[in-house]
């Protein structure tokens, strides 16, 4: 069922009908006495419009009329944000890959998260471009519409004949880090830099960037069989804001972009790590607003900060 508020059906009849809201609302009482609390005033209201003629959800193809529950939905936008590819393991103990980026046109902005194969078109995404997604699935995260790509979804980069006026975005919340609670997403911190720690490097497939194994001496990609690897990286820092202080992590791009260094120049301390020691001290002190979601550590039990977007401060 696709998920419609309360207080979005009740408009939507009273434009289409002309009732008033409490005519509305009595007729809701009525519904939930005739079927004897075997629905709940949501249901009551989808069976009230529905006889009453109105249509409380129509797929404009506008973000703003996204709805949980809606499937092969299609929508354009222009993109305001882009995400790391993060690699996952499931429980029966076969990997994948998500990646995520966020749309807005006139009316709002959303999160796309594209599942598998998907994910690589993120490496030719940029931000200002206008993506057309067809066949989408929409679900609800923790009070926060999402669309979904799988297998059936398409995805046109800058499709001819589509149009994005100004866009509606969704601007990140500012928070202290002290402030910042497990799962929060889309926060800016500003920060500064008090540590920081050796970057982490992990073998990749060079194919399809995900993480891979080392069986009987040999680097095993899930997807592409035994491979010659590539390396990626997270860098991990500590970092205050005058008030308290938090882990901040970064991974691949966000690193380059910290750190304003290439792929190839960030690989060379893998072999030389003695030669970053004059970039950690160069960077103590240094301010920066970064973008991104909290999480909790299990393991030591603390919020860490995910970075997502990175920008210097003057």
């Amino acid at each position: 069922m696709i998920k419609v508020p309360f207080d979005d059906v009740v408009s939507k009849i009273k434009e289409k009908t002309g009732k008033s809201e409490s005519e509305i609302n009595d007729l809701v009482q009525s519904k939930l006495l005739q079927l004897s609390g075997l629905v709940s005033k949501e249901g009551a209201i989808h069976i009230i419009a529905n006889e009453l003629g109105v249509k409380v959800y129509e797929n404009s193809g506008k973000i703003k009329d996204i709805l949980p529950g809606m499937r092969s939905v299609e929508l354009s936008g222009k993109v305001t944000q882009i995400f790391e590819i993060k690699d996952f393991v499931r429980q029966n103990g076969t990997g994948g890959k998500l990646g995520s980026f966020v749309i807005a046109d006139e009316t709002g902005s959303i999160r796309v998260l594209c599942w598998g194969s998907h994910a690589d078109i993120l490496k030719s995404l940029s931000l200002g471009m206008i993506v057309k997604i067809s066949n989408g699935l929409v679900r609800e995260n923790r009070s926060t519409v999402e669309v979904h790509l799988n297998d059936n979804s398409k995805i046109s980069l800058n499709p001819i004949g589509v149009e994005i006026g100004d866009v509606k975005e969704n601007k990140p919340l500012s928070k202290k880090l002290t402030e910042l609670q497990d799962n929060d997403e889309n926060v800016e911190v500003n920060i500064t830099i008090v540590q920081v720690y050796d970057p982490r490097f992990f073998e990749i497939c060079p194919q399809c960037n995900s993480r891979v194994k080392n069986t009987n001496d040999q680097w095993i990609c899930e997807t592409h069989g035994s491979i010659n690897p590539d390396f990626s990286y997270v860098l991990n820092l500590y970092a205050d804001d005058g008030v308290g202080n938090a882990r901040i992590v970064l991974f691949r791009n966000q690193a380059e972009r910290l750190l304003n260094k290439t792929k190839e120049q960030i690989l060379s301390y893998r072999l030389a790590p003695q030669e970053f020691e004059t970039i950690k001290n160069s960077l103590l002190g240094e301010q920066f607003k970064i973008i991104g979601r909290a999480k909790r550590n299990d393991f030591s039990n603390s919020i860490e900060f995910i970075a997502q977007m990175v920008f210097p401060l003057k």
